[in-house]
């Protein structure tokens, strides 16, 4: 009998008025797996991950962790669950107004896991994990590179030792080097912690260097998910396409001229 997933999408649809965004998505995530989702703008990959967060509703079917139906959860019930996951932002989503310290700390401190000397202590203790010193901890996000950005972002995500991680885009708007700066630590962290991981990206180096798995979301549904060994030859017209930038293949871009 094979092992309960630890996130498990169960014929699940969303949809914003007249627009059918997931429309039956069935997927399984192993515990401890680092899955990455594929697929063009608008797809449904980050809505994908939301409906696990709460922050989207589900017009029907089950989003299960550790198998239980966390579909409309609320209340403690939500506080309990999103407080073993962590997320990484598409763009950091940092607060601008406090130190990074503050940033990195504040799902200990609005927990009430730490406070104070003892949360700044642990902010620094998790910078230095993503290869960040001492030094920024009382800088303001703006005082930072994106790099550095990404880098603070990426130490709040994991500051709480979480059993699932979510990174929505995590290499946006940095250049190659740090791009692959960035996809080591993740990999690292995520190692680290033994979590489980979903990963929301365009960037095939990234999908190279953080899937054990990668699935693929074409027009609401998962049509392909595979070892990431399988991506170059992936046995799917749609698969193949995306990955190598094809213009020419099943999937047709609507362009003005």
């Amino acid at each position: 009998m094979s092992p309960e997933p630890k996130i498990a999408f169960k014929d699940v649809n969303v949809s914003f008025g007249a627009n059918h965004v997931l429309r039956g998505v069935d997927l399984d995530v192993a515990a401890g797996e680092s899955l990455v989702v594929i697929g063009g703008s608008g797809s449904g990959k980050s809505v994908l991950i939301k409906t696990v967060l709460g922050i989207v509703r589900t017009d029907s079917g089950q989003v299960l962790v550790d198998g239980e139906n966390v579909v409309g959860a609320s209340g403690r019930r939500r506080e309990a669950l999103n407080a073993r996951i962590g997320m990484l932002f598409q763009g950091g989503a940092l607060f601008d107004s406090i130190k990074v310290w503050e940033n990195v700390a504040f799902g200990l401190m609005q927990s009430g896991v730490a406070k104070g000397d003892a949360a700044r202590g642990m902010a620094i203790e998790t910078l230095a994990r993503v290869g960040l010193d001492k030094s920024a901890a009382d800088l303001l996000p703006v005082e930072l590179s994106g790099g550095m950005q990404k880098r603070v972002a990426l130490a709040r995500a994991i500051a709480d030792q979480p059993e699932i991680i979510f990174f929505d885009e995590p290499t946006t708007g940095l250049d190659p080097i740090m791009s692959d700066v960035i996809n080591h630590l993740i990999v690292e962290c995520v190692r680290d912690l033994g979590a489980t991981a979903i990963t929301i990206t365009h960037d095939m180096r990234s999908v190279r260097t953080i899937a054990d798995h990668v699935a693929m979301i074409y027009e609401g549904r998962i049509i392909w998910k595979a070892p990431v060994a399988e991506l170059d030859e992936p046995n799917n017209p749609y698969v193949d396409q995306f990955v190598h930038g094809r213009a020419d293949g099943p999937i047709r871009m609507a362009v003005r001229r």
